[in-house]
């Protein structure tokens, strides 16, 4: 078992600081309207056990909200891959801190079905997807 866990991809984490208020950010990456706006659309409900669908590049992704601390953080399940979400955040003298980590990441050589790709290169991928998405996208909508 040790050796499985040494083997695993490290988690993706981007940190940015936002010119914007704690709430602003907090509807944008904590509401339907908010995450379509800057990443995919979806039928999100801010509510913990809710089952929803993010429209991927690659068909619909089923996912589950599995943890809400509104505004601080929300963590969900995406996929069938078993990747897990989660968005922080932290008010820092009128603006705030947001953290955005990706986990669930397996053995490198592994195949992630629906792209049919390796782990490694997918989560390189959306490595640098996340950090377009955080830097531009969300920025942009929340500053």
């Amino acid at each position: 078992m040790e050796k499985h866990i040494q083997n695993m991809l490290p988690d993706i984490r981007h940190t940015v600081l936002f010119n914007a208020p704690i709430q602003k950010v907090w509807d944008a990456v904590a509401t339907s309207e908010g995450i379509a706006a800057w990443w995919m659309k979806n039928d999100f409900q801010p509510k913990i056990g809710h089952e929803f669908t993010l429209e991927s590049p690659y068909g619909p992704s089923p996912c589950k909200v599995l943890e809400l601390d509104p505004p601080y953080q929300l963590t969900f399940a995406w996929d069938k891959a078993g990747w897990r979400v989660t968005f922080k955040l932290e008010e820092v003298e009128g603006k705030t801190k947001f953290t955005l980590i990706h986990s669930g990441w397996e053995e490198p050589d592994k195949i992630v079905p629906k792209a049919s790709e390796k782990q490694s290169i997918i989560r390189d991928r959306m490595d640098k997807g996340w950090e377009m998405l955080v830097n531009n996208y969300l920025r942009n909508l929340v500053e």
